[in-house]
């Protein structure tokens, strides 16, 4: 289970610190902002790695998700989150990170301001198997047989659908 303890910033839709909040409070339904990063991983055939989100997660239990997605902690940056997150759920370090851009994405117990980043990958992918179910690649094709289905997260499907033509660039 998610520590309900861990403390988050409370941002602006500009990413401006302007609090903090504890990982309770952020998923209560308060939809109070508070910042995530994003990694989608490729690889150089053009599939796109995807996670499982493990059923205990308190959002979204048992669905393919982003490959990693994690909260950005009090004082720690965007960056520093992100390669905090990429290591601790994929195992992953030598790779080269991408801006794709931010956006705010509602859910219906969070508010996120989401800091959306690509890379292109051929290593080892190590599943942290604490954090989640597993993961694949999956094709474009798969990916657009399974929208809509329940089957992908609502983030996900959002987000790949604002960034499809960037993340395949």
């Amino acid at each position: 289970m998610d520590n309900q303890n861990e403390l988050f910033p409370v941002v602006d839709e500009e990413g401006h610190v302007i609090g903090k909040i504890l990982r309770g409070q952020a998923h209560d339904g308060t939809k109070i902002l508070h910042p995530v990063v994003h990694l989608h991983v490729l690889n150089s055939a053009g599939a796109l790695y995807l996670q499982k989100r493990p059923a205990w997660k308190d959002i979204q239990p048992g669905k393919w998700d982003t490959a990693t997605g994690g909260h950005v902690n009090y004082g720690e940056s965007i960056e520093e989150a992100l390669r905090r997150e990429v290591f601790e759920e994929l195992g992953m370090t030598d790779y080269e990170p991408v801006a794709l851009g931010h956006y705010v994405f509602e859910g219906k117990r969070e508010r996120e301001l989401v800091y959306v980043f690509k890379t292109v990958y051929d290593g080892v992918i190590t599943p942290n198997t604490e954090e989640l179910d597993g993961g694949r690649f999956f094709t474009q094709e798969e990916i657009r047989l399974m929208t809509g289905k329940d089957f992908f997260t609502p983030n996900f499907e959002s987000e790949f659908g604002k960034y499809f033509g960037t993340l395949f660039a």
